[in-house]
């Protein structure tokens, strides 16, 4: 064992005890352990290509929250956690020179390109001070060193692939324990205030009782939440059969906003469901989740392969199209004024709360580059402010997803607005919840009010251009989908009501936990 004297460990989407490798390595290396956590100005001050703030709300609230119970969960080992403002390569040269027998420095690895420079950084001021960096790999199911494949550069393009390989070959490792007490601060040494919104120049979004994550952040919420969805209501064993769900809490996991913090681990979410599969029942569903996380981790490793090409607009298919950068269609599709319900009430859903379901996300993405053919880095970037759940990874790889210039093998993956309104929400409960001046349509009408007669739209006080507005495109295959001549130009047949079996080029690929998160498109 090492007579190190102090170890500061440099928490950023690690935020929890339990399974974390950091803590565990510090606690058998060190007589003083310094967690520190930075709120970087480069979060909270940048904007995007698009000229988007990089962190919107709803996303900093769940990380306040988080930064503050990991705190409350360090006090009760002995030990608190050191909350700076400022670079983290900065924060840790001053903490280095103050201290002055700091050992090492140890955090987790990511992978994008931004955190990549952070940790260029911190190694380039550890190394003029003489101190050592210790990393480790702890954000993904299987360990980047366990995967079947010779190196990340060798993994396949095509996620069945990946899978196959990693559930026949491959391991998940057992979770490090969470520690019962932490080696004490050096003395001297403040702990710092958590700032609050506005002190990174954020309002306090308001608590909407319509939202699908009435969650708080943090590793004792995510805990309960496992708790909850496992073993208090079983609801992971119907999980298959309700993910595709819109309204309330538990049609899913719920677990994605979490696990971009880290503050609940994936490993610990794997056993969790080994042993909820051993003690009551392991069916499809609990696969499923399992599932998921593998597609979670996928995108991570596709980060590590193709790097900035995921943010690059050619893909990582290297493929050209005219995509448009029309802001007045932008502002339209982000806003939820597109004249298209399902579309606009998943739009106005993210815009109060900050979460979308897995279905929706695939389809508002699916309207904007298939239907309005927008730069898909202008939803990926409106996601990446909005997103409670936000992750890097996840989020691009799934726009690249459905822009069709990403990790698909299929060509054309264009949802049917209609059909899927139909599909999924038949009787138009969500898209009332969320567009409330279509509140007098019944039933399936709701998703194509332009297609209804002027009577029953005057019967349901709805008046296209005034109350509601028109679409602001029609895509000619939803004229299948109702057959009265529209009111205004666009297609004129309208279909059957009710839930139909999803057509196979429209099937899902997994994920709740992102875009599935929802990943699945």
């Amino acid at each position: 064992m090492s007579t190190a004297r102090t170890v500061i460990c440099l928490l950023r989407n690690d935020l929890r005890l339990h399974d974390n490798e950091v803590f565990h390595w510090a606690q058998r290396n060190a007589e003083y352990i310094v967690p520190l956590y930075c709120f970087d100005p480069r979060h909270y001050l940048g904007t995007t290509n698009y000229n988007l703030p990089k962190t919107g709300p709803f996303r900093l609230q769940f990380l306040l929250e988080s930064v503050k119970d990991l705190r409350d969960m360090l006090l009760t080992k002995g030990s608190t956690l050191l909350v700076r403002r400022g670079k983290p390569e900065d924060v840790v040269g001053d903490l280095i020179k103050r201290l002055g027998s700091v050992s090492a420095v140890a955090f987790h690895e990511e992978v994008a390109s931004e955190e990549r420079a952070v940790e260029a950084g911190l190694k380039n001021v550890c190394a003029e001070m003489k101190v050592k960096v210790h990393t480790c790999w702890g954000s993904t199911l299987y360990h980047r060193d366990d995967l079947p494949f010779q190196h990340t550069s060798r993994l396949p393009d095509v996620y069945t692939q990946f899978r196959k390989a990693v559930e026949t070959q491959g391991r998940v490792r057992p979770l490090f324990p969470s520690p019962d007490r932490l080696g004490r601060l050096p003395p001297g040494l403040e702990e710092g205030p958590i700032p609050t919104m506005e002190d990174l120049e954020q309002t306090e979004p308001a608590i909407d009782p319509r939202s699908a994550f009435p969650c708080s952040g943090g590793e004792s919420q995510a805990l309960a939440r496992l708790k909850h969805y496992f073993w208090d209501t079983d609801a992971v064993a119907a999980y298959k059969e309700t993910r595709n769900g819109l309204i309330g809490a538990d049609y899913s996991t719920k677990f994605a906003p979490w696990l971009a913090l880290g503050c609940i681990s994936p490993r610990f979410i794997y056993h969790q469901i080994r042993k909820y599969e051993s003690e009551r029942t392991a069916n499809q569903s609990t696969y499923w989740v399992i599932f998921e996380l593998l597609w979670r981790d996928y995108f991570k490793f596709v980060g590590a392969k193709y790097g900035d090409r995921l943010f690059h607009i050619r893909g990582l298919q290297d493929k050209s199209v005219p995509w448009k950068k029309d802001r007045k269609l932008f502002d339209a599709w982000k806003e939820g004024r597109t004249g298209v319900p399902f579309v606009d009430a998943n739009m106005r859903e993210l815009a109060m709360t900050g979460f979308m379901s897995n279905r929706g996300r695939q389809n508002v993405a699916s309207f904007l580059t298939k239907d309005l053919g927008l730069d898909w880095r202008m939803g990926a970037e409106w996601f990446e402010y909005l997103l409670v759940d936000y992750d890097v990874c996840s989020n691009y790889g799934n726009w690249l997803y459905s822009a069709g210039i990403g990790n698909d093998p299929r060509e054309d993956r264009k949802f049917n607005m209609i059909k899927q309104g139909l599909d999924y929400d038949s009787n138009g409960d969500y898209v009332r919840r969320w567009v409330p001046e279509l509140q007098g349509l019944r039933g399936g009408d709701i998703h194509t009010p332009w297609a209804l007669s002027s009577a029953s739209l005057s019967c349901a006080r709805v008046s296209l251009d005034d109350t509601y507005p028109s679409p602001i495109v029609v895509a000619p295959e939803w004229s299948r989908h109702y057959n009265k001549k529209p009111s205004v130009p666009g297609p004129s047949a309208r279909g059957k009501k009710g839930p139909s079996r999803t057509p196979r080029q429209h099937r899902d690929r997994g994920i709740d936990f992102y875009f599935s998160k929802s990943k699945n498109f």
